[in-house]
């Protein structure tokens, strides 16, 4: 009922909300672009996107064929690679913030490797805003991290709130700066946590300094302060702090993909990223069902 190529463009779309970006992404004109989308509205019978001159965002309707193009698609590219024994190949430099590798996402990677033996997967795990840094650089072809609130680029996975966490018996003194767990620049919670309290006008010090979020954990355990985690991904030991302490709101954080710049001497990279991203997308309810 629905072609696969408008999917495709719609996608696109949705992930740049730019029509401009995402001909760009997909090597096609902008006109081709608005062509697919305008079909895929004629065969839905509803308007996928609010747009004028100024922006691009999904309707209602149009946040609904986020997932269904997501299965549709990745369903159809099983049975095209079983039916045509075309098998994909080439190395995928894949990054990844710690969290999600912590999570069901070893799941994920797992499945992608039995499916498609010969991609060569390059993992990189790290901080939210390295990865990005790094994928800006050209030094990895996809990424599933945190974004900034004020990046709009990348596609959401999911939304979640910022808490402040710390171990069941830890107690502060409402007279001295906050004892802070963080990591190192530029760690996007640190960002986040440190805006919140110059916010409110409350002293803080750095407790903690680690690269690692099993570091910051072990840290919080031990009593030694507070930090900024999603409400997810609570790890075990650790319990919200925020309400005890009177420490101020600090909003929420997306979780997103995002795709390199295409790579035309890389082949395989994008096709394969294509399918690890579609991979990651159909699992996300698994993903937060197995956060911890």
């Amino acid at each position: 009922m629905y072609d696969p190529a408008q999917l495709r463009t719609f996608l696109a779309v949705a992930q740049t909300l730019s029509f401009t970006q995402a001909a760009r992404r997909l090597g096609l004109r902008q006109s081709t672009v608005s062509q697919h989308v305008r079909r895929l509205e004629d065969a839905t019978g509803r308007a996928l996107f609010a747009r004028d001159t100024h922006s691009v965002e999904l309707t209602e309707d149009g946040e609904a064929m986020l997932g269904f193009a997501r299965r549709i698609l990745e369903v159809h590219e099983q049975a095209a690679a079983h039916f045509t024994g075309a098998r994909l190949g080439g190395r995928l430099r894949f990054g990844a913030s710690e969290d999600f590798v912590l999570t069901r996402l070893t799941d994920i990677l797992e499945s992608f490797r039995r499916d498609h033996p010969e991609v060569d997967l390059e993992l990189t795990v790290e901080l939210s805003g390295t990865l990005h840094e790094r994928l800006d650089a050209g030094k990895l072809d996809l990424v599933l991290a945190k974004r900034r609130p004020e990046d709009p680029r990348g596609e959401l996975v999911w939304h979640d709130g910022l808490v402040w966490i710390g171990a069941p018996r830890l107690r502060l003194d409402p007279g001295r700066p906050v004892p802070l767990i963080v990591y190192p620049p530029p760690g996007i919670t640190r960002a986040l946590a440190l805006r919140a309290l110059e916010r409110s006008g409350r002293p803080w010090r750095i407790a903690c300094t680690s690269g690692s979020l099993n570091g910051l954990v072990a840290a919080a355990r031990a009593g030694l302060g507070v930090m900024a985690h999603s409400r997810g991904l609570i790890p075990p030991g650790l319990v919200r702090v925020s309400d005890r302490f009177g420490l101020p709101e600090l909003g929420a954080v997306d979780f997103v993909l995002r795709h390199g710049e295409r790579r035309p001497a890389a082949p395989g990279a994008d096709a394969a990223a294509d399918a690890l991203a579609a991979a990651i997308l159909a699992g996300g309810d698994r993903l937060q069902r197995g956060r911890t």
